[in-house]
Formats: structure tokens, sequence, C-alpha cells
């Protein structure tokens, strides 16, 4: 068996995340409304009806917009952290008691074949957390909305096969751009979201001869562009003496086109 995941959206404006393998499905966060996460997964002719559990990382709107959405339409279990639960349940309506799964902080829960590790960010929600997928020797990390990467999660995510990294704004757009001002002093903050910079400096300390692609995550809309964001990473990895397009390839993410499948 091997690891197939696909970007579904990622950005302000939503995020989700597929992973599979053999018969297990997982959708990590649902944070846009039902219609369009149906929509995303059609993109990647994903049968939502096959989907056998939600992950959540936190209550942000823009990662558990259409949970409760999906769960009740598919009959779908949820698992989050205690303090995560608390915090979302009264946005996400009314979800059976069978339906509801804790996955506590620093914990590895199997499903199907595939190990899951879940790691703590710093980020301003009540305790998020993200994961990585194990499986047969191949690991998947996604690591979004933190405000800076901490060794012990450089230590936790190092040696992925792929990575979707957070790679939020650049520095200098968001110093000049239309936010007020105790906005942009959120989002430089350490619970705030990585620049493009810092995304490059810790994929330096992380990316290993195994790691064959990284896409590029949770863009902002108003302070960051594809290009900007690819050429800035980019431009640190090669100083660094990463090989670029023959060793590990960059790509993009999209709030409202997944990424195609990708067999890691």
């Amino acid at each position: 068996m091997t690891l197939r995941f696909s970007v579904l959206a990622s950005g302000s404006t939503g995020n989700a995340f597929f992973i599979e393998s053999g018969d297990e499905r997982i959708l990590v966060d649902a944070g846009l409304s039902g219609r369009k996460m149906e929509g995303l997964m059609d993109q990647v002719d994903i049968d939502p009806a096959t989907l056998t559990r939600i992950l959540v990382t936190h209550e942000h709107s823009d990662h558990i917009k259409g949970l409760g959405i999906m769960a009740r339409r598919y009959n779908l279990p949820v698992y989050a952290n205690e303090k995560t639960w608390q915090a979302m349940e009264g946005q996400i309506g009314k979800l059976s008691l069978d339906q509801k799964f804790l996955f506590g902080m620093e914990e590895v829960q199997t499903f199907g074949g595939i190990d899951v590790e879940s790691f703590a960010v710093s980020h301003d929600a009540a305790d998020p957390m993200f994961y990585t997928f194990h499986q047969d020797g191949k690991k998947v990390a996604l690591v979004t909305d933190l405000g800076y990467v901490s060794e012990r999660i450089k230590k936790t995510v190092e040696g992925a096969d792929a990575y979707v990294f957070e790679s939020n704004h650049d520095v200098s757009m968001l110093r000049m751009g239309r936010y007020p001002w105790n906005v942009k002093r959120r989002i430089l903050g350490d619970s705030g979201h990585v620049s493009n910079e810092d995304a490059a400096l810790a994929l330096t300390d992380i990316i290993t001869d195994q790691t064959k692609r990284i896409y590029l995550a949770h863009l902002s809309l108003d302070n960051n562009m594809k290009d900007l964001a690819r050429m800035s990473v980019s431009n640190i990895l090669e100083e660094r003496g990463f090989e670029l397009g023959t060793k590990v390839a960059l790509h993009d993410t999209d709030p409202a086109e997944a990424t195609p499948i990708f067999e890691v």
C-alpha cells in the first residue's frame, strides 16, 4: 500500500487536506462549505461517501466551516483534542455521541495502516495541533498555522517525503498593507503565521534526501503571491545547496483548486 494525498484547499479563506491508503480515506479539516468541499473532492475524483473519518487541527473557521455538514451528511467520525472540541462545538452544529472521538496532543493513532502523529503548534487557537502520516517508511507532514517552527516541531517533521508547509506572507507586503496594526502584529507574532523567508529557513533544517515535494500552503490573499512565495523559498533553499527541480520540487496550493493526487 502507498500513501496518496491532495491539498484540497489552502489559504486564508479555507483549508482541507485529503490522504488515503487502501480503504482508509482521511479528511483533515473542512474549512469550506459542504458544497465547496464536495466540489473540491470532485476535482480529483474523490467520492466523499468513501471517506472514513475527519481529523481536526483547530477551531478557526477556515478549518471547520464545513465540518459539521460533512460529518452529518456522510456519517463520519470526527477526531480532535479536548480543548478543540470545547472551542468548536458551538460552531459545527450537533453531532451524535458516536461521531465524537478524542485525538490527544503528541499522540499516535493508527487508522487502516496509517500511523498518524499529532504535534503542537504555536497559534492563537485553543489547543492547535497538526499531523504527520506514516506508512511503510514513507512520511507526509502537514505543517501550517504556526507562528514559528520550534526545534521540537522540526524534530517531529524532519525527513518527510512530502511537506505541506506554511508560507503565509511576505513581511514587506504585510507591513505596508492595509491591515490594522493589531492584525499585523498578530500575524507577525509567535502565535500567528510563518513568512516565506522563515518557512524556507525552517525547511533547510528538516528536508533530507528522502524529501521529494514541498507544497507551499496557507498563502495570504492580501500579503503574498504564489510566484513571490515560490521565488523567496527557492532562493533560500538554493543558496543553502538544495537542488530544486531535480531532487525536490516546490508546488503551489490554492484556496479553490485541489492539487492533483500525489502518490508518495
